[in-house]
């Protein structure tokens, strides 16, 4: 089965979230290895951006209540408080992809997420040998929890999420791509 054939523009037709392989046509070759990669994104970060340094900025930590199409990705009710994380992945201090985190709360005891501050989720992640990663979904929307951050003026050009399964947590994580990253990496605007 093959995917429609799709603008970008056609995205503001379709739900925020779509499955990757849907967004395929709309995006380049060189956005498609990036959004569409299933390894680990911190470390890809860490080769693409080098000789420049790696680092977690945490934006926000917190507990509260997740917006509804995620919640709907977790399968928990949409007024159940969880586990939020925020932060903006950087080369020489330069945001190249914000990344939203969630958790249902129910969930976390014993997992020592809240104890990460700026260290890469990533990198306990993929050390986990029970990790079971859900479908990947694509948007081109913005990112609405960056809106109110300062020093994040770049534009948004991709979006992906997946559930990640691990010992009994379920894990949403959203990670949008800046323009800065396309800058610096020659990237096509989409």
């Amino acid at each position: 089965m093959t995917a429609p054939e799709l603008s970008a523009s056609a995205f503001s037709l379709f739900p925020q979230w779509l499955p990757v392989a849907a967004a395929q046509p709309a995006m380049s070759t060189a956005w498609w290895q990036w959004v569409a990669s299933t390894d680990s994104l911190t470390a890809r970060l860490m080769v693409a951006g080098e000789p420049g340094a790696f680092r977690v900025r945490l934006l926000r930590q917190t507990i509260g209540l997740p917006q509804r199409d995620e919640a709907l990705a977790l399968g928990i009710a949409p007024r159940r408080y969880a586990w939020l994380r925020e932060v903006a992945l950087c080369i020489d201090e330069t945001p190249w992809v914000v990344a939203r985190s969630v958790a249902p709360l129910h969930q976390l005891q014993g997992k020592g997420l809240g104890k990460l501050g700026e260290r890469s989720l990533g990198s306990w992640l993929f050390q986990q040998p029970d990790l079971v990663r859900g479908p990947l979904e694509a948007t081109a929307t913005r990112p609405r929890f960056i809106r109110s951050q300062p020093g994040l003026a770049a534009q948004s050009l991709w979006g992906r999420r997946s559930v990640f399964e691990h010992g009994g947590l379920s894990l949403l994580v959203q990670e949008y791509f800046l323009s800065t990253m396309a800058d610096a990496l020659g990237l096509p605007s989409r």
